[in-house]
């Protein structure tokens, strides 16, 4: 598989199950990342050995509707320059992953990247400054709508096949596996009657008739 296409790439169609893949190595990527940080500050320690190790994992795409929100750059302001660069270099490696998985899966399932903008922008915003808006009634109850978009994408996305054979994005990445296979698997060798029995004439010696060739 071409690694650079799968996790950089817009173009084409993935199945569900590179999809949950895709997630599992933007965690541990993340987990990876929080191990670099923890060791860096370990050897920067001014002769002092930190007996305990505190861990810090979180590298969510929720974190990319901070960019947006002043509040966040707050506690940006508090972390140390290894910390924001980890953190920064984190956010855009892992939401660049997922939005190339997420949109080729939506080409699987025939739909136009842009319903990315549905499934996910919309509710993380509105999830992201939720607490700003006035809380009036007709407010509150946008959050009913938002959510069914998100377990829409998620159902879409994450659960529901993708179309069948070839669409306007692609071929079918099941039967392209399915393709894959067979023609990797040795192919069973035809017994040739032909190259294997020969007609021995009545004058020659063994008896005439029907034998194995020898060395067959």
């Amino acid at each position: 598989m071409d690694w650079t296409w799968y996790l950089f790439r817009f173009d084409g169609r993935i199945n569900r199950a590179l999809l949950w893949q895709a997630l599992l190595i933007v965690a541990l990527l993340a987990a990876l990342l929080g191990v670099i940080g923890q060791v860096i500050h370990l050897i920067s320690a001014e002769g002092a050995l930190k007996l305990s190790l505190k861990l810090d994992f979180d590298f969510g795409l929720d974190d990319l509707f901070k960019l947006v929100d002043p509040r966040a750059y707050r506690s940006l302001a508090s972390l140390d320059r290894t910390d924001l660069i980890l953190k920064a270099s984190g956010l855009a490696l892992f939401s660049w992953i997922f939005l190339a998985t997420a949109i080729k899966r939506l080409h699987d399932r025939d739909r136009s990247g842009w319903w990315i903008v549905l499934f996910f922008f919309l509710p993380g915003l509105f999830s992201q400054f939720a607490d700003l808006l006035p809380k009036l009634s007709w407010i509150l109850s946008l959050s009913l709508p938002f959510s069914i978009l998100w377990l829409w994408g998620f159902v879409e996305m994450f659960c529901r096949p993708g179309t069948s054979g070839h669409n306007r994005f692609g071929p079918d990445p099941l039967l392209e596996i399915e393709d894959s296979s067979a023609s990797a698997a040795p192919s069973a060798k035809r017994w040739d009657q032909s190259h294997e029995i020969e007609i021995v004439p009545p004058s020659a010696s063994p008896p005439g008739g029907m034998h194995v060739k020898r060395g067959a």
